[in-house]
């Protein structure tokens, strides 16, 4: 298992697949700079091999795919595995072909499966720069999978894919977020009469974290609330200073990155997420996993998650007036809210671990299947 080691979506969704697969009885590698942030412990089952990167003076920017494919053929030859899993095509996949023909050298074939996760795509990949080498690594892997139909749409129309891409969506493990914390004390963050709001994610421009705040002004206009920022990135600083000159500063924490974002939603009543791009939206199923309510944009993948009317709410990009009102139409009163809770947490169960690592199975079966015959 091959993937980014932090909190973003591809990393999260591999560490957590790595997990359930282990469970199953398969047993796992993880190859990567350092151990993901999901990855709380190791088992019989899960290994975790650091790619390190020697530092040369000769070298403005280090070699890390050189690191990482040679990392995997001694991994692969020293523990014999039957397949790679690689999250993300930049520089994952491009690295996993290359340590493939280096095995094949040695005659060792091994599969190697490619999860394309968005950014990957839409943002970097498509760039004139590493477009040419995106759409060597989908073609020359042994089957390619994407989070959602959009993003399969969009790699089909941006790059001139040769293989089938099966759609596997993200999944959720719905144990983890029966709110059942003994310690979950929402009048740390609020008064008993404010409703909590919360946005989760790297707050880059993407993310348009100023309609977070626009949306969320808009709201404590017409009911008690407060708002709960989790994450870190550019848009902070600038964030801040909006909260400062809206003067609502009061109203709003910013608690930076955290591993305890089940605990921050078991309180939150409603999740906001206006982003431009969403390949999936892996945060909203979360929110929604924790019985939140969605009010998010139209784009990408996100309609594929948050149901209109039922989940939450799908806007248009950048509409900060609708996507108040909506927000104002489910907090309006208890019964509505916790209506759309109870349908939220009953919309994320589709999206369960044990309905989607059958798909992942299904899978690798074919990369075993198709590496074969090649």
């Amino acid at each position: 298992m091959v993937c980014y080691p932090t909190f973003g979506g591809s990393g999260v969704v591999a560490t957590e697949l790595g997990i359930a697969l282990a469970e199953k009885g398969y047993e796992v590698h993880f190859i990567t700079y350092k151990q993901p942030v999901r990855l709380e412990l190791l088992s019989h089952h899960i290994h975790f091999h650091e790619v390190m990167v020697p530092q040369y003076p000769l070298f403005q920017y280090q070699p890390y795919e050189l690191a990482l494919s040679s990392k995997l053929v001694n991994v692969v030859r020293e523990h014999e595995l039957d397949l790679l899993h690689v999250h993300y095509a930049i520089p994952h996949a491009y690295a996993g072909y290359m340590a493939k023909k280096m095995l094949e050298e040695v005659g060792i074939k091994i599969p190697m499966v490619t999860t394309l996760h968005g950014t990957d795509i839409t943002l970097v990949g498509n760039h004139p720069f590493y477009k040419p080498a995106v759409t060597f690594s989908i073609n020359k892997s042994d089957a390619v999978t994407s989070v959602s139909e959009s993003l399969k749409n969009d790699t089909l129309r941006l790059f001139d894919v040769q293989r089938e891409i099966d759609v596997v969506p993200n999944f959720i493990d719905m144990e983890k977020h029966n709110n059942t914390f003994t310690d979950c004390q929402r009048g740390m963050m609020a008064q008993e009469n404010e409703r909590i709001i919360t946005h989760v994610s790297n707050l880059r421009p993407v993310k348009r974290i100023m309609d977070v705040i626009a949306v969320f002004y808009k709201i404590q206009e017409s009911i008690p609330s407060k708002l709960i920022m989790v994450g870190e990135g550019p848009e902070k600083e600038g964030a801040e200073a909006l909260c400062h000159k809206l003067g609502i500063a009061d109203k709003v924490l910013f608690l930076g990155n955290s591993d305890e974002v089940n605990k921050i939603l078991c309180f939150t009543d409603l999740f906001l997420l206006p982003s431009e791009k969403e390949s999936f939206g892996l945060s909203a199923l979360e929110a929604m996993a924790s019985g939140v309510p969605v009010v998010s944009t139209n784009t990408g993948g996100l309609p594929e998650v948050n149901e209109h009317g039922i989940s939450g709410y799908l806007n248009e990009i950048g509409d900060v007036e609708g996507m108040a009102a909506h927000a104002l139409a489910i907090l309006k009163d208890e019964d509505t809210l916790n209506q759309f809770k109870m349908r939220a947490r009953e919309s994320a169960t589709k999206f369960q671990t044990e309905n989607i690592v059958p798909l992942y199975e299904a899978v690798y079966e074919k990369a075993l299947s198709v590496a074969s015959v090649s």
